[in-house]
């Protein structure tokens, strides 16, 4: 092979191994060419509010849902608004079970709004709260039979479990257990293993799905019930939420009225999706019934006589407490503000992988609104921040409650040394850090913030709900408005050091941080595509090049421990790119990684392990290639890429603990 050759093969490798990563990550499409924007734009003209009543609100949605699902390929929607304590519009939308033709009945189907269930498990410790038994801000070992170590001798509260700032990792382990064998009751709370502290306590917003179900584990060690008792003697009942259940399996005779869930309507329909933390995401309910819920909220915790929450507790619960990236919403007691032109709002969002809700709460205009879709549907209609549940709440707002008119303001003047600033790579702080699924949020998952000579910036993982990417325009110091739209987006910095970016219609449970320089996707990414490329070539070249001798009837030109440390080196470039594609394998869904995987993982570790003792083959390779007088120069350049490739491994699996003794995640 000549020279020229080497070079085509090598670049067609490595536009393959970009094409395979583009595919595994759902890398981005280019963004559009940066245009300077203007230094300040035309004032808007002032909309008008429709009045929300029931005949306007039917017009609207079925103007905009039937067509919209159709397109999305969603099977059912339930839609739910509530005014000035009553109900103002209820609504099913298409089919809650596609074989049968059952439609959507907001009274009587059963929908699963997921992570809106914690919602009444916040309720629940408010409850007790009130009742004196939970204490928001001492140590919660005090309510546990089993020890939450502190983090460098902090302990973890109440309120910080609350607002999603008690430090822990990402945990989706068995998050959603196949069968009822694998599904722990909330009284085994001990048995489920503890996420790492990857954050002070109180600094810095990270989702934990964990945090809520050791808050729902609290209230039935204090109440003396258990937790789904609790809830429906002390939540449902006062409300008349009699369709309303954290049972897992459904009671006797509830599955009729249960909707199907679905990828697709045009799909198959899934299973009944058990949730392994029962107060974090378990909750089956109605549309009706979650009215109900909503009102009480919006009356300070009242609903048709009958209190849930004293007045002076839920207007604590729904004030703000935890606000990472001023001027940003931020958290408060389990609910978090969102962005309502101007008017207070709180809600939550809830995901299943099959049901996708948001609940939504006009806090001084007493007007509620639930959503929640029994399918993924198609192009992301089921996504957070995008889908078809965004475009709803945001048409919603914009339509009964509009932003007044205003002068839209300059250009900020450090644009440009602040874009830079914030230049560089990102990653969640809802992740994982102990774990292979490390991968994800480390090398798959970052996120890159780039800004064009005028200082407008573009961040890679935030779209619009048209699924462009957003620039983004400097309108204060290190405050930023998306062009085109109302969304703002902010950055906490200190000595020009960036520590959180977050946006306002996102929830205000995750953000941005910098990369460390060590795992920047910067050079790690064009490092895996070279390692990629040259194991391929290896693992390749070793037939094909036997392939060519007999053809040519030429001899292996090295012999004795030359020829076995070739063979082996070989070898070992073969095993590094299985030990690649099974990982591949199970993050892609084809290991379908949970308790029952473990095995699995054991497996392709035990590969890794091979892996790595294997390098010792390249290395000695090497220095017989330099010692041997007789081999090329394209001989030795090449053993020496092979080492360098291999070491490049064993950097990845190390760094993204591709192999740990502890396989929870």
């Amino acid at each position: 092979m000549n020279r020229a050759s080497k070079v085509t093969a090598l670049a067609a490798l490595l536009l393959v191994f970009s094409g395979i990563y583009a595919a595994w990550s759902g890398s981005p499409p280019s963004p559009a060419p940066n245009r300077s924007p203007p230094a300040a734009l035309p004032a808007p003209s002032s909309p008008t509010a429709h009045a929300l009543t029931a005949e306007d609100a039917a017009a609207y949605f079925d103007g905009m849902l039937p067509s919209a699902m159709a397109s999305a390929d969603i099977a059912g929607v339930v839609i739910v608004v509530v005014k000035d304590g009553q109900p103002l519009f209820e609504h099913g939308y298409g089919l809650a079970d596609v074989k049968t033709g059952r439609p959507v009945d907001p009274d009587k189907t059963l929908f699963r709004p997921g992570s809106i269930s914690k919602l009444f498990t916040w309720t629940a410790v408010m409850q007790l709260v009130e009742a004196g038994k939970i204490d928001l801000d001492v140590d919660v070992n005090r309510y546990l039979d089993f020890k939450v170590p502190p983090y460098d001798g902090k302990p973890m509260t109440m309120r910080q479990l609350m607002t999603h700032s008690a430090g822990f990792a990402d945990a989706s382990k068995d998050l959603f257990p196949p069968d009822l064998a694998h599904l722990k009751p909330i009284s085994r709370m001990r048995e489920v293993p503890m996420p790492a502290r990857i954050f002070p306590p109180g600094t810095t917003p990270a989702y934990s799905n964990y945090g809520a179900s050791l808050a729902g584990y609290i209230v039935q060690r204090v109440s003396g019930e258990r937790f789904e008792d609790y809830v429906a003697h002390h939540i449902f009942a006062p409300l008349g939420m009699m369709h309303s259940t954290f049972e897992q399996p459904l009671p006797k005779g509830w599955s009729a009225d249960m909707s199907k869930g679905y990828g697709t309507a045009s799909g198959g329909a899934g299973p009944f999706e058990l949730v392994q933390m029962p107060p974090a995401g378990a909750l089956a309910t109605t549309g009706s019934d979650l009215a109900r819920f909503m009102i009480a909220h919006l009356q300070d915790g009242e609903f048709q006589g009958q209190r849930i929450l004293g007045a002076d507790t839920a207007e604590r619960m729904h004030s703000l407490q935890f606000q990472p990236v001023p001027p940003l919403p931020g958290m408060a007691l389990g609910f978090y503000q969102e962005p309502g032109n101007g008017h207070r709002v709180i809600g939550h969002a809830g995901d299943t992988r099959l049901f996708h809700s948001d609940l939504h709460l006009f806090l001084d205009d007493h007007v509620g609104l639930y959503i929640s879709l029994n399918s993924a549907g198609t192009g992301g209609a089921g996504a957070l921040g995008t889908g078809l549940r965004t475009l709803v709440f945001r048409g919603f707002t914009n339509r009964y409650f509009p932003a007044p008119a205003a002068a839209p303001l300059p250009t900020w003047a450090s644009a440009k040394a602040d874009g830079r600033t914030l230049s560089g790579d990102y990653i969640d702080t809802g992740r994982s850090e102990a774990s292979w699924t490390r991968i994800r949020s480390f090398l798959l998952g970052q996120t890159k913030v780039t800004s064009d000579k005028d200082g407008v910036v573009t961040v890679s993982s935030y779209r619009g709900v048209n699924h462009q990417l957003e620039r983004w325009r400097e309108i204060g110091p290190f405050q930023y408005q998306a062009i085109g739209s109302a969304s703002r987006m902010a950055a906490v910095v200190r000595d020009s050091k960036v520590s959180l970016i977050m946006r306002d219609d996102y929830p205000p449970v995750e953000a941005l941080q910098p990369a460390p320089g060590a795992l920047s996707a910067a050079w790690n990414l064009p490092l895996l595509y070279a390692t990629a490329a040259i194991l391929a070539i290896a693992a390749l070249s070793w037939p094909l090049a036997a392939i060519i001798r007999r053809r040519y009837g030429h001899s292996f030109v090295v012999s004795g421990s030359a020829a076995m440390l070739y063979r082996l080196t070989r070898a070992v470039c073969c095993a590094y790119l299985l030990f690649g594609y099974l990982w591949y394998w199970l993050l892609t869904g084809g290991g379908h990684a949970s308790s029952g995987s473990d095995g699995t993982v054991r497996l392709i570790q035990l590969v890794g392990v091979v892996c790595i003792v294997g390098t010792v083959a390249p290395l000695l390779n090497v220095r017989a290639a330099f010692s041997d007088p007789a081999r090329s120069r394209w001989s030795r350049l090449s053993c020496l890429a092979i080492a360098a490739a291999c070491l490049a491994a064993i950097w990845f699996t190390l760094s993204l603990h591709l192999i740990t003794a502890n396989i929870d995640y």
